[in-house]
């Protein structure tokens, strides 16, 4: 029945383009569009997923990709859309035999666009492993006058081996690590990453799957040049030309967004052994044939070591061996020959106990293939597993972010390195920003006499309330140490959180004193020479200087402007906030 339906569809040419659009961030014109195809809306094939599930069930995928990329080519010159087009393409079609390559410059002559206009978008739907193949597909289109593009990096098989041996012109990053990014430092870090080699290989970054204000903010502050996604545009039969006026005003706007931070610290040695993968393992005295057989039981397996009386003397790669394979009566030659015939003699071997830096710094200084081919474990010099290079990569990122984790165990809001590096970035953002340095008065006594248990409920008590007065888009909140506090305001109307705050304090401090000191407004307890002082309830005092682009160049000088108008606003009794009016 599906196939009967899907038959009908290519026949009648049932197929319906929709056009995203890629934005550039720093500008906020439209730079081009990604080519989306639907199915009859009536119909189970409707969805994309479904469309080709069913044409690669029944070995029409190359007709059904052909009649796409079509269909999206003709509407697109049709709709005379402004920039370049995204054009989906499965690596799988490219390596196809009987695929026609010249058939894609045809639709596009055919309509009168040039090829430099077409990016070739590469999408996996299932493993690459002829990268020799794919590289001359590509170069192939290349030669036609078109760029290429790799989607979803991150989220494929072997998307980041696509981007090594490809070098696209354009590097599309997976969803998953741009939706929630303003609050997942591990996502953040990724990016960041992502967007350093980009710089390095001459790739142009594209973030999809941007959903909401605060991740547009913060992909754009991250200097990635272009964005997708159901904040920027939907899919649409006939899409705008231009961004719509209040999205780019926000892209527009001058403001530097708040990074996530972790909530604790952690301190831990990291060694080869936490990447410890058990691997099976061939022996020198098995053939070649034997060895492909175990591939072949093992989809996911792409090494094996070769393991003699307990030691380990080589590698053999899944992609070197398919690929000896492959050629013209190979296997009747190679396959009943020994297999350290193909095997890597020289593989990379790190013993349990070496750390991950020193693990990295092997890696970087041998030859490429060992990133993609791993690396043997080993105890006392005898074969443990196996490590991936991917792995390292996740555990190495990892460890620098919590490297980065300074923040206060108490409050678990961020200390000093993070409150400084926000600062930095504020001036080097040419922003204007307020500076709210926060103090609470009458604290030590208050820990010397109630314990230093209920003093930590206050501190948390202020964490809170400071923190759920600030926009958590645009102003960061800090934790100097002890009772002191930084607040770096971004909000327009900081003045009035400011008073908020010191009214819910003022309304919850009394809670933390017995009924007698309520009553009395405070209590009496000795000094160090014994004799008897009243201290009043706890206040909050809150000191804020304006900086304005060029006012001060260091986190150091706004510290101390900070801290001088805190000392003005503790000699105001109570709870007080003191804004410096002074310029200069």
């Amino acid at each position: 029945m599906l196939l009967a339906r899907l038959k009908e569809i290519l026949a009648g040419r049932q197929l319906n383009a929709l056009f995203q659009p890629i934005i550039h961030m720093q500008h906020g014109e439209i730079v081009g569009y990604e080519g989306l195809i639907r199915g009859p809306s009536d119909s189970p094939l409707h969805s994309p997923m479904n469309l080709f599930k069913v044409a690669r069930a029944h070995n029409l995928a190359v007709e059904v990709e052909h009649m796409c990329r079509r269909i999206v080519i003709e509407r697109f010159a049709e709709l005379k859309l402004p920039g370049k087009l995204f054009l989906n393409v499965s690596p799988e079609m490219l390596l196809e035999p009987q695929v026609r390559h010249g058939e894609t410059l045809g639709y596009i002559h055919d309509v009168g666009l040039n090829p430099d206009r077409v990016i070739i978008e590469l999408t996996e739907n299932q493993p690459t492993y002829d990268y020799e193949l794919m590289r001359e597909a590509v170069m192939h289109y290349r030669g036609m006058g078109f760029q290429i593009a790799i989607d979803d990096l991150g989220a494929g098989f072997s998307s980041l081996r696509l981007w090594s041996e490809l070098r696209p012109e354009y590097v599309k990053i997976d969803m998953h690590f741009v939706q929630g990014i303003n609050q997942d430092p591990v996502k953040l870090q990724f990016v960041r990453s992502i967007q350093e080699i980009a710089e390095q290989s001459g790739s142009t970054v594209i973030a999809e799957g941007i959903e909401t204000q605060a991740e547009l903010l913060l992909i754009r502050d991250l200097g990635i040049a272009c964005g997708q996604g159901y904040h920027l545009g939907r899919p649409h039969p006939s899409p705008g030309t231009e961004l719509c006026a209040e999205t780019a005003k926000s892209l527009n706007r001058n403001g530097v967004p708040v990074y996530p931070q972790k909530s604790a610290f952690e301190h831990t040695v990291v060694t080869a052994m936490k990447l410890l993968r058990i691997v099976p393992t061939a022996t020198p005295d098995m053939t070649n044939s034997e060895v492909c057989d175990m591939f072949n039981r093992n989809p996911e397996l792409e090494v094996i070591p070769v393991v003699e009386n307990g030691l380990p003397i080589g590698l053999i790669a899944r992609r070197d061996l398919i690929d000896r394979f492959s050629r013209l009566y190979s296997r009747d030659l190679y396959g009943k020959k020994p297999c350290t015939t193909f095997m890597d003699s020289t593989p990379l071997i790190a013993d349990k106990g070496t750390s991950l830096q020193d693990l990295s710094r092997m890696i970087v200084d041998a030859a490429r293939h060992h990133l993609s081919n791993g690396f043997i474990i080993t105890e006392g010099g005898y074969y443990l597993g196996m490590g991936t290079g991917q792995d390292l990569m996740r555990e190495i990122t990892q460890m620098q972010i919590n490297a980065a984790r300074y923040a206060n165990p108490l409050t678990l809001l961020p200390g000093n390195v993070p409150i400084h590096e926000h600062i930095e970035r504020l001036l080097h953002g040419g922003v204007r920003f307020w500076a709210c340095y926060v103090d609470l008065d009458h604290f030590k006594p208050y820990n010397d006499v109630y314990s230093y248990r209920r003093g930590d409920d206050v501190i948390q008590l202020t964490g809170r309330i400071l923190s759920s007065h600030c926009d958590p888009n645009s102003d960061f909140v800090g934790h100097i140490g002890g009772d002191d506090f930084i607040i770096l305001f971004q909000s327009e109307d900081w003045e009035a959180r400011c008073r908020a705050l010191i009214d819910e304090f003022a309304a919850a401090i009394p809670l933390f004193y017995t009924d007698e000191d309520r009553k009395h407004g405070g209590y009496l307890s000795e000094d160090r020479r014994g004799k008897k002082v009243f201290h009043a309830l706890i206040s909050i005092s809150l000191g804020v200087v304006k900086v304005e682009p060029g006012q001060f160049s260091s986190h150091h000088q706004i510290a101390a402007a900070a801290s001088d108008a805190k000392k003005q606003a503790k000699k105001i009794p109570g709870n007080s906030l003191f804004i410096e009016r002074r310029q200069g």
